[in-house]
């Protein structure tokens, strides 16, 4: 595994994050704990998850399920760089108490000592914005951050899906307010297929010293050979994948892609995830993986080289919006 600070933090974090989303919903707790064990083993460090997940009536069951994983023991507390995230309403039924969800100092300091609990630990290394809140003031917002540090329950700080003038807005305040060291990572979604961040997000997160975790990094598998696994296995795309490939212009876009990557004997998955990592302002993707095999599909791309020929080819099938401001001026 490949290493890399984490923004312009000392934190040492692999190349790629180790998401959880999928732990409950879809992937037994055993089996969840199969692929962290093998995650760690493989020497990724930098485990994401965020307290909405489990979903529905099973909110906080995903953070239950790496709790229960930490409490084995064998240092995997310690080995492991904890994120999750605090914003959603965590209501089984959506329907969430007054100051039970966004960003209010009451329901920050709510949210950490809850999510503490389900992860069973005293800290959580990165706390993470998981949305913008319009209605609270970054003023409340950092101050509320201030106690959770000097109490020792979270070390950094890092946002979710904010863009780029919320960024900047959020660290002007907090330097501003001095002794907050503001947001150190910002988590979006980036992919070929889905570049505009590069116009806004991830120029404002290199000014600004935080790292670039980008998420769905294969655009919910449009990027995982899909037309391929349609041809050699019946194997039909599903959610987002599916509705974009109902476009006929996008399924052609794809299968250029496809084509491309047959023509340089790679594969797609490996590749799109490549591809980030050669990005600028990229800590590492997140992964989510479902089973032991598709981490092992991930760690290859850590190793994977990609040629300036391919390179080349990947932008032509998927441009990307170009240099800030000129992408927006002309």
């Amino acid at each position: 595994m490949k290493y890399t600070q984490l923004g312009r933090t000392g934190l040492k974090v692999s190349r790629l994050v180790l998401g959880t989303m999928n732990f409950g919903p879809q992937t037994d707790e055993a089996g969840s704990h199969a692929i962290m064990d093998a995650a760690l083993d493989a020497g990724i460090n930098y485990f994401d998850t965020a307290n909405v997940y489990g979903w529905g009536e099973n909110k906080g069951r995903t953070e239950e399920i790496i709790g229960n994983w930490f409490a084995k023991g064998g240092e995997r507390r310690d080995k492991v760089v904890l994120a999750t995230k605090v914003y959603g309403n965590m209501a089984a039924d959506g329907n969430a108490w007054p100051n039970h969800d966004k960003l209010s100092a009451v329901n920050i300091r709510r949210a950490v000592d809850a999510s503490l609990k389900r992860l069973r630990t005293d800290y959580i290394d990165v706390y993470q914005f998981h949305h913008v809140d319009r209605r609270t003031p970054f003023e409340e917002i950092w101050q509320a951050i201030d106690v959770l540090v000097q109490q020792g329950k979270i070390l950094y700080v890092g946002s979710s899906n904010f863009p780029g003038y919320k960024i900047a807005q959020a660290n002007e305040i907090a330097a501003r307010r001095g002794g907050t060291i503001g947001l150190v990572s910002e988590q979006c979604l980036y992919n070929l297929a889905e570049r505009r961040a590069e116009m806004e997000v991830i120029p404002a997160a290199q000014e600004y010293g935080l790292g670039v975790i980008p998420w769905s990094p294969l655009h919910g598998g449009l990027l995982g050979g899909v037309i391929k696994k349609e041809v050699e296995g019946g194997r039909r795309a599903g959610g987002r994948a599916a509705a974009a490939l109902a476009d006929t212009a996008i399924r052609a876009q794809v299968q250029s892609y496809e084509d491309l990557l047959d023509k340089h004997g790679v594969e797609p998955g490996e590749t799109a995830l490549a591809w980030l990592l050669t990005r600028p302002g990229v800590t590492g993707p997140i992964v989510g993986p479902r089973t032991a095999e598709q981490l092992d599909s991930a760690l290859r791309a850590v190793e994977l080289e990609l040629s300036e020929d391919l390179l080349t080819g990947l932008d032509e099938i998927f441009p990307g919006p170009g240099p800030s401001p000129e992408a927006f001026a002309w």
